[in-house]
């Protein structure tokens, strides 16, 4: 892959999202955390990202609700869910809403790694057929 892949960690439990961005930061990646689904849509429109590590279970907006408004707001992001809780209707849910990959946590590293390199490459991807798209627009009207 090239370039280190860009990913915003988005969970409330602070030791948790702290220890996970240390990991992936060793691992080359460059990696950002914040605590809401809220602070995950102010960095996004500020900084882009190619993943978001996001859980499900947090308060005000939960994991759901944020992949839905990040979808709306940032339709190529890669979206990988993390949760404690497995449920096949959250998943469904989350697949339906265009979320990329649905995790329990713990997850290890290496798997991990492996979904944020694969979800990396889908998202250059995807923009490389939308701009191909754009130009091929272009040159019929000119």
């Amino acid at each position: 892959m090239t370039g280190s892949p860009r990913v915003l960690i988005v969970d409330d439990e602070e030791r948790f999202r702290t220890t996970l961005c240390k990991l992936l930061v060793v691992k080359g990646v460059d990696a950002k955390a914040v605590g809401s689904g809220k602070e995950a849509l102010n960095e996004l429109d500020i900084n882009p990202y190619d993943v978001v590590l996001l859980d499900v279970k947090m308060p005000e907006m939960n994991g759901i609700e944020a992949l839905a408004e990040l979808k709306k707001a940032h339709r190529t992001v890669e979206v990988i869910m993390l949760t404690g809780h497995a449920s096949v209707d959250v998943a469904v849910e989350i697949m339906r809403l265009g979320g990329y990959e649905y995790l329990l946590k713990p997850c290890p590293v290496d798997e991990l790694m492996d979904k944020i390199e694969s979800a990396t490459e889908r998202k250059k991807a995807r923009e490389e057929r939308l701009r191909k798209a754009e130009e091929a627009k272009g040159e019929g009207r000119a």
